[in-house]
């Protein structure tokens, strides 16, 4: 049986694809380009070229597909159900969904899809660390409007997560809450990051409406940097309380920052060549 990964190169897809494919499970990765992406993911995925922003032309990469692996992506809220209801009538009956911060239009989707679903709701990613990585290279300093504790999750757990629920029976019709096993202030992730990199790291506060047009200057529109902005001024009980189920679904203890941080140190080096980031 297949799975088909959406948005298999970023952040949370690769991590799936690379667990599906430990687990000797058949895996199909949808990417615009697949000659970047054979450099990218491991030896023995499928790798079929489209988006699943296009849901007419996934007719070939849905064939003989019986399960999916769906991330809300800006955008997607307008045609996802649309690529919802073609994958079930291709033969998908199971489907793991990362969202996009709350239960929109894809998310409700699946739930009404009438096959086996398991949405993940991730808070905050530990890859959103990354950037920084610019403005700690050039200048030593990371520049945020707010200093909030967060329960930030490690993206290959997301990844492990999705791998089981696709793969193993008792997840049907589950929303889960994902975490890391603490949460951490951006200040308390700094000091972690600077004795990585043995290198000072300030901390430097803008205002609400700097880190607002900051996010906009990358092409987001206004609405949604309000929203991710706002998120961080008030980030909830969910954001910043710990929640054990990455640890109860797999088995083991979710990843600390400081092994993310261990894996990723060379990012946030003046001397380090390695710019790319990827996304979620």
């Amino acid at each position: 049986m297949t799975t088909l990964v959406t948005g298999a190169t970023g952040n949370t897809g690769r991590h799936v694809v690379t667990e599906l494919l430990r687990r000797g499970e058949p895996v199909r990765a949808l990417t615009r380009d697949p000659v970047a992406a054979a450099k990218r993911l491991p030896a023995g995925v499928e790798l079929v070229a489209g988006t699943h922003h296009e849901p007419a032309t996934l007719d070939t990469a849905l064939d003989g597909a019986t399960r999916l692996h769906l991330t809300v992506t800006t955008g997607l809220a307008e045609v996802g159900p649309e690529l919802v209801r073609r994958a079930v009538a291709a033969g998908v009956r199971r489907i793991t969904v990362v969202w996009g911060g709350w239960v929109g239009p894809v998310e409700q989707a699946v739930a009404d899809s009438g096959v086996e679903w398991t949405r993940l709701e991730p808070q905050e990613f530990m890859s959103n660390t990354l950037t920084w990585a610019d403005s700690i290279r050039a200048e030593g300093v990371v520049r945020e409007p707010y200093d909030f504790p967060s329960a930030l999750v490690h993206e290959a757990d997301i990844g492990a997560v999705a791998a089981v629920a696709l793969l193993d029976d008792g997840h049907a019709g589950c929303a889960y809450n994902l975490t890391g096993p603490e949460a951490l202030t951006s200040r308390e992730r700094i000091a972690l990051l600077s004795r990585a990199i043995d290198s000072d790291i300030a901390f430097d506060r803008i205002t609400h409406e700097q880190a607002v047009e900051r996010l906009m200057a990358t092409g987001v529109s206004r609405a949604d940097a309000e929203y991710v902005i706002g998120w961080y001024a008030a980030p909830g009980d969910s954001a910043t309380t710990v929640d054990h189920t990455v640890e109860r679904v797999l088995g083991r203890p979710a990843r600390t920052f400081a092994q993310w941080v261990a894996e990723h140190a060379d990012h946030f080096r003046r001397d380090s060549r390695r710019h790319g980031q990827g996304s979620s």
